[in-house]
């Protein structure tokens, strides 16, 4: 864990060596984790997990019919209404 006030004196060298000692790092602001840092691979990893989830989840949605065949004008059409519903 770092502070915001180590970045500003040191830079992204504050950064490294954070991240050196641990895969992730929490930055601080006024006492509180504001920002986490991750290895770029890292940052990719996890976008693929959360991609692979988002994908087997549409596949089982399909598998159960949940799901709509509309036209692109009834689809903003759904989503405007969707939202009017919301807001009220």
């Amino acid at each position: 864990m770092i502070t915001a006030n180590d970045i500003k004196t040191r830079g992204v060298k504050a950064i490294e060596d954070g991240l050196t000692q641990d895969d992730r790092l929490s930055i601080t602001v006024r006492g509180r984790v504001k920002y986490v840092v991750l290895k770029a691979e890292d940052y990719e990893t996890l976008r693929m997990a959360e991609m692979e989830m988002a994908y087997q989840q549409t596949i089982k949605d399909i598998e159960n019919g949940k799901y709509v065949v509309e036209t692109s004008d009834q689809h903003m059409d759904r989503l405007w209404m969707d939202k009017k519903k919301t807001t009220k």
